[in-house]
């Protein structure tokens, strides 16, 4: 092949559909650079072993306690975006107890699927670990605002997160809160389909302690944790670190993960101020399994994974922030924190006798700061967030030929104001959000085009009341109105580099225009000591909303257009009873109907005008449930159930193109003996055969990713 006809393949063949689109993506570095592990070692180093001597000599059994005045300075940039209980927000908030019954190393949307109402996940795999992707209420994560002590994780050009760069993050978080519909201002992209915002574990404990975790499972699973906290010292100064690491060999043919994470939270706690450095770092290297197999593959070997052997995939990433927190002499608190964040990989794309890398490459500087102020019944919660990012985009035509260098610029810019006000049995709630973003394109030398840029400006506003039935019985109503810009890969219209012979169909950046929502929520809350009970309906009405309806491409993905008018309506329940000692009974569940209205569908070629079809990937019925018996202390047994009803496989609602229903069935028992416990996880244990996820190319072949095949898994932890 000349190197011209491999510069037209590779910009056609688009695997970078899926792989382009890594928002956590990264480098122009071979897979054997070692940076990321020098950085890893260096900040492990620096972090553990000083710590490790006295952390050795002054274990004690309350090690657990927080010190509540220091933490709730250290949590100012949480409270600020976060929904408070009174809010009129769908929301669900995952503690610490429950994150630690539930994990065992699994990618984040493996967990939070059953734990929150109208989550879907899926995993490349074939198991619980390695690349899997989150929908809410049939949303994908794109349009899902993501935040780790108020600092944004979407990439800011394909407004997305991927888990599996920071393997084992669940060990460092203390809660998660799950907002669904636009729910309140955040920092970062829009909040459309709702927000996940994480708190990481308390630095501010009194004591000094540590834990080690081994595990083994199915499939050559292998996880090994060790964390520590150094405890308050005489000077205001403690320190919390982990080092963790997992691999797997995948259910599916050739598709192992490494990963590899570290964290540190380190800081000064004074009598009104804080300084708190934050610094997250994560490797991930895996073979490729990022394409489903079709029906009759599946018949012949339900493992096999079509991509080539020699596909692989390393990225890293590093998040670092530094904050200042200051409680006001007025009773107000106030947070200022910078933050850095950046990500480098590559990955392969195998067209035999072709083989093409792609390398990316993120850095991403930002600052927030908020300011929350509570007298009698007003609260007051506001705060501003600018950031500024470029990523580079290369290919290659193995082994050194150079297809492109292209870089994306975006900065944006976001202020809020949320105000609540009481009067008598109704609290009253105001948010509004002014965002602007900008792009700007950079091509290639050789590309025979100009750079070229776009921005969009958009208000934010929502609205709602909850008013107090009775103790412990609260409603509540909300309407709110967010917009999102398109992606880069919207606006290049599933090119990854613009250039003399496609700026034609692209240049301008408006095929695809922004998406906005009108949602409407209103909700039920129950609370006695025995019972948790919380209801919520909802309808969010889109316009412009992106879907996969564009024509296909030569590889056969399918491009995202606007559709012009479509809803998203359900019922959602969430539920848990504690009538019987030492029995937990809860679950949720969700019933909906969704449809686009009206719109031209491409996906197939020939453009068909449809009415009154259901997205793809939006199962009208999900529900999950459990059991948890403590028979005695020391001893907990638990199992859940998750069944999800038959969902599309595209914007078509054809027979021959859907996901079909399934149910399966967890369990875990876990010992604790003094400080020292054995947990036993088995997933799946019906060894449903059915399917997580799957898609439909433009030539019409319907492929699925398997369901995590039946694994069990064995965790050995000791605190000290």
């Amino acid at each position: 092949m000349t190197r011209g006809s491999a510069t037209r393949a590779a910009r056609v063949r688009r695997p970078a559909l899926r792989r382009l689109a890594r928002s956590t993506s990264g480098v122009a570095r071979p897979l054997g650079a070692s940076p990321i592990r020098a950085l890893l070692v260096s900040t492990v180093m620096a972090a553990f072993v000083p710590a490790f001597t006295p952390l050795l000599a002054q274990v004690r059994r309350d090690s657990a306690a927080v010190d509540s005045a220091a933490r709730r300075i250290e949590g100012v940039s949480v409270q600020a975006i976060r929904a408070g209980s009174a809010a009129p927000i769908a929301q669900k908030t995952i503690e610490r107890e429950a994150l630690t019954q539930r994990h065992f190393g699994q990618d984040v949307p493996m967990l939070l699927m059953n734990a929150s109402p109208s989550l879907v996940s899926h995993n490349e795999t074939g198991t619980q670990w390695g690349y899997s992707y989150l929908r809410l209420r049939g949303l994908d994560q794109t349009r899902i605002n993501i935040t780790i002590d108020g600092v944004p994780l979407n990439d800011m050009e394909d407004q997305v997160l991927y888990f599996a760069n920071f393997a084992d993050l669940l060990s460092n978080v203390q809660s998660v809160q799950v907002q669904r519909g636009v729910g309140t201002s955040t920092a970062g992209t829009a909040s459309y389909a709702g927000s996940i915002n994480f708190e990481t574990v308390p630095v501010a404990r009194r004591d000094a302690a540590g834990d080690v975790q081994v595990q083994m499972g199915s499939f050559g699973a292998q996880r090994a944790t060790v964390g520590f906290n150094t405890g308050l010292t005489a000077g205001g100064f403690a320190a919390y670190g982990r080092v963790s690491g997992l691999r797997t060999n995948g259910y599916r043919d050739h598709s192992g993960v490494m990963g590899r994470s570290a964290f540190l939270g380190a800081g000064w706690f004074g009598q009104r101020d804080v300084v708190k450095l934050t610094a997250l770092v994560g490797l991930l290297a895996d073979t490729l399994s990022y394409t489903g197999a079709t029906l009759s593959e599946l018949a012949q070997n339900r493992r096999f994974n079509p991509l080539n052997p020699g596909e692989r995939d390393k990225f890293g990433q590093q998040m670092v922030s530094l904050a200042w927190s200051r409680a006001l002499s007025n009773g107000g608190t106030v947070n200022t924190t910078v933050y850095r964040n950046s990500a480098s990989g590559n990955y392969d794309y195998f067209d035999l006798p072709d083989k093409y890398r792609y390398n990316l490459a993120h850095t991403w500087y930002g600052a927030t700061s908020v300011y929350n102020v509570e007298h009698g019944a007003l609260r007051l919660n506001t705060g501003v967030n600018a950031n500024t990012y470029q990523r580079a985009h290369r290919a290659y035509f193995q082994p050194t030929t150079e297809l492109y260098d292209n870089t994306g610029h975006k900065q944006d810019a976001s202020g809020f104001v949320k105000l609540s006000y009481t009067a008598g049995r109704a609290t009253w709630f105001g948010d509004v959000q002014g965002r602007w973003a900008r792009f700007r394109y950079e091509p290639s030398e050789n590309a025979g085009i100009t750079g070229r840029a776009i921005d969009w400006t958009f208000v934010n506003p929502k609205a709602g009341v909850t008013y107090q039935l009775a103790q412990g019985l609260s409603a509540f109503a909300s309407y709110g109105i967010t917009s999102r810009e398109p992606a880069r890969n919207d606006l290049f219209g599933g090119e990854d580099d613009l250039n003399a012979d496609n700026v034609a169909d692209f240049g301008d950046f408006t095929r695809v225009k922004p998406e906005r929502l009108h949602d409407t929520e209103l909700g039920l809350n129950y609370t006695r000591p025995t019972l948790d009970l919380s209801a919520n309906l909802y309808s969010m009405d889109f316009r412009n909303d992106i879907a996969r309806i564009g024509a296909p491409t030569a590889s056969g993905s399918i491009l995202r257009r606007n559709v012009g008018s479509s809803y998203r309506r359900g019922l959602e329940l969430d539920v848990a009873w504690r009538g019987i000692n030492r029995v937990v009974l809860a679950g949720n569940a969700t019933w909906s109907a969704n449809r686009i209205r009206q719109f031209t569908d491409s996906s197939r070629g020939t453009p068909v005008v449809r009415r009154n079809v259901e997205p793809l990937l939006t199962p009208r019925f999900i529900s999950s449930h459990r059991v948890e018996v403590t028979p005695r202390r020391g001893l907990m047994l638990g199992l859940e159930g998750r069944y999800q009803s038959r969902a599309f496989l595209d914007n078509t609602s054809s027979p021959d193109r859907v996901l079909p229903d399934y149910y399966t069935v967890d369990a875990t028992a876990r010992v604790a003996l003094g400080r020292s416990s054995l947990t036993l996880r088995g997933q799946n244990l019906g060894d449903t055969q059915k399917f997580g996820s799957g898609s439909v190319s433009g030539s019409g072949t319907v492929r699925y990713f398997v369901l995590p095949a039946r694994a069990l898994f064995a965790t050995l932890a000791y605190e000290f």
